[in-house]
């Protein structure tokens, strides 16, 4: 199982624009409906600081979501937003979970 958290922090004026863009990433991911894709976006209080964090079963899953063109969309804009945290990513090891990951 691969885990990974990443964490940034746009302009302020780039918050609604970001989140029309992960928007469109989780439509087009609600589409594929693959039960291997575990993927979520959260906005932290400031409005403008974003999590994301994703659990896959395996690498080929795990390709899907670099793959898709509206991530590859909003990827680009984000970069090009010029955030003020740029993205930082963390693998993360599990440690236990009170509920079934992968069924």
């Amino acid at each position: 199982m691969n885990a990974i958290k990443v964490q940034y922090t746009v302009q302020a004026g780039y918050a609604e624009t970001n989140k029309k863009n992960i928007q469109k990433v989780m439509a087009d991911l609600q589409a594929l409906n693959n039960p291997g894709v575990r993927y979520s976006a959260f906005a932290l209080e400031d409005g403008k600081t974003f999590i994301h964090f994703a659990m896959y079963p395996d690498e080929e899953t795990a390709a899907i979501v670099p793959n898709l063109a509206s991530f590859q969309s909003f990827r680009q804009q984000l970069k090009d937003s010029k955030p003020e945290i740029p993205p930082k990513a963390e693998d993360l090891t599990l440690v236990g979970a009170a509920y079934e990951i992968f069924g």
